[in-house]
C-alpha cells in the first residue's frame, strides 16, 4: 500500500494534522490569556506536550511512507531506547553486562528481524521462551548469586515490555486478512490513534474535571472523571473510524475499548515501576512526556492484547 496515494490513510492523516493544528492554535491563544502562575505551568506543558507531538508525529508518517521496513525500524530503534531508560533505572551487576549485550544486541535485533521477515511461529515465543531461559543461564555463568533472582527478573521484564510487548505493534504489518490484504498500516495508525487519543484525553479530563483519584499514592494524575472521560472519549473516536478497518461498527467499539483499558493497565502498572524506583518519568527525550517509554507505557499493554485479537477473529 503507498500512504501517499492512498485516500483513507490520507483522510486520517490529513485529521490528525487538523487535530494537532487546533491542538496548537489553542494552546497558543491559552498562552496569551492566562497569566496566573499555577495555570501557565499547565498550559506551558501542554503546549510543550503538543509541540513533541508534531516531531512524533512527522517521525511516524515519514516511517509509513517508506513502507513496513521503515516502521520496524523505528519501532525497533524506539524499544532499544526503551529498553536503556528501563535497565537504567534497574541497578545491575558488573556480572550483568555480558547478559545485557545479549539482551540489546542479539534478542532485541533478532526479534525485530523475525518481524520484518514475518516469521510469527518463532516471533511470537523468541522472546518469552528462548531470551527468558538464556538470561538466567549467562547470568548464573557469572558466578555473581547476590540478589541473583531479582536482576535477573529485572532484565527479563524490561524485555518483555521494551521489546517483546512493543514488537507487536509493527507486527500488524504481518497480518494477511481476507479481503485487506496489505492493509495492515492503517491497523497499526489504528492503534496508536486510540491509545495515544485515548492517553492525550485522560490528562485533558483529568486536568480540567479530575476530582477524585484512582490510585492516589502511584498516580496522582489519574482522576475517575479525566480516565471515565477519556477511556469513553477514544472508543468513540475508534468507532468512528471503524471505516479504515476490517471490523464492523460494533467491533469497533469493543477492540477500541479493549485498547483504551489495556493502555489505562500498561500506564498505571509503569506509574508502579516509577514509584518503586523514586522517579518521575523514565527519561527526558521528549519535551513534555519524560522518556520514550513514558509516551508507549500504554502501548506496551495495548499492542499484543490487539494484535493477537485482530490475529484470531479476522485472520
Amino acid at each position: 500500500m503507498n500512504l501517499l496515494t492512498d485516500p483513507e490513510m490520507l483522510l486520517l492523516l490529513g485529521g490528525i494534522g487538523g487535530l494537532l493544528t487546533l491542538s496548537s492554535l489553542i494552546g497558543w491563544a491559552l498562552g496569551l490569556r492566562v497569566r496566573e502562575d499555577p495555570a501557565r505551568l499547565v498550559i506551558a506543558n501542554l503546549n510543550a506536550r503538543i509541540r513533541s507531538w508534531w516531531v512524533m508525529t512527522a517521525v511516524f508518517v515519514a516511517a509509513l511512507a517508506t513502507g513496513g521496513i521503515g516502521s520496524v525500524m523505528l519501532f525497533a530503534l524506539t524499544s532499544f531506547i526503551a529498553l536503556r531508560e528501563f535497565i537504567t533505572l534497574t541497578p545491575t551487576h558488573r556480572a550483568d553486562h555480558r547478559t545485557l549485550f545479549w539482551a540489546f544486541f542479539v534478542f532485541a535485533p533478532v526479534q525485530y528481524l523475525l518481524v520484518g521477515i514475518g516469521w510469527y511461529g518463532l516471533f511470537a515465543i523468541f522472546i518469552p521462551v528462548y531470551a527468558f531461559l538464556f538470561i538466567p543461564l549467562r547470568s548464573a555463568l557469572a558466578g555473581d548469586t547476590e540478589d541473583f533472582l531479582a536482576r535477573t527478573a529485572k532484565i527479563q521484564w524490561g524485555l518483555m515490555i521494551a521489546i517483546y510487548c512493543v514488537s507487536h505493534a509493527p507486527a500488524l504489518l504481518m497480518l494477511e486478512i481476507p479481503g485487506y490484504q496489505e492493509e495492515g498500516a492503517k491497523l497499526l495508525l489504528y492503534l496508536i490513534i486510540v491509545v495515544q487519543l485515548s492517553d492525550v484525553l485522560q490528562y485533558v479530563f483529568g486536568k480540567t474535571l479530575g476530582k477524585h483519584r484512582i490510585v492516589p499514592r502511584l498516580s496522582p494524575n489519574k482522576t475517575w472523571e479525566g480516565t471515565v472521560g477519556g477511556i469513553a472519549t477514544a472508543t468513540l473516536v475508534g468507532t468512528l473510524l471503524w471505516w479504515v478497518t476490517p471490523f464492523t461498527p460494533w467491533a469497533a467499539a469493543v477492540i477500541a475499548l479493549l485498547i483504551c483499558l489495556t493502555g489505562f493497565a500498561g500506564g498505571l502498572v509503569m506509574s508502579a515501576i516509577k514509584r518503586d524506583r523514586g522517579v518521575k518519568d523514565f527519561g527526558t527525550l521528549i519535551e513534555g512526556h519524560g522518556g520514550i517509554l513514558d509516551r508507549i507505557d500504554s502501548l506496551c499493554f495495548a499492542a499484543p492484547v490487539f494484535f493477537h485479537v485482530v490475529r484470531y477473529f479476522y485472520t
